[in-house]
């Protein structure tokens, strides 16, 4: 038997605390703040109490988060590798929007 599934349903304007990112990453506060400060994440706000996080952001950190744990990479590395990430997803939007698939 499989194990029950288990989401979060976010409408696209949510707003997220640290908080509440860090339940739904399943990680401590302070590893998002280790993902703010290098860059994989930029959230609304000044300081952490005040930080605002989209849905975005949250599947940003749950890659981030699965990277660091699942294949041992460090923070720098999963920073990069997301980059990575984003680039390949970026070349895929300019190939569809030239009819390339």
């Amino acid at each position: 038997m499989l194990p029950p599934l288990a989401g979060i349903v976010l409408d696209e304007q949510a707003q997220l605390t640290l908080a509440e990112l860090s339940r739904a990453c399943a990680a401590q506060a302070e590893h998002i703040i280790e993902l703010v400060e290098e860059g994989v994440l930029e959230p609304a706000g000044d300081e952490p109490q005040l930080w605002r996080f989209t849905c975005v952001h949250l599947r940003r950190a749950r890659v981030a988060v699965r990277l660091q744990r699942d294949l041992g990479i460090n923070l720098a590395g999963a920073a990069l590798a997301l980059q990575l990430l984003d680039e390949v997803e970026a070349l895929r939007a300019r190939l569809r929007a030239i009819g390339g698939g």
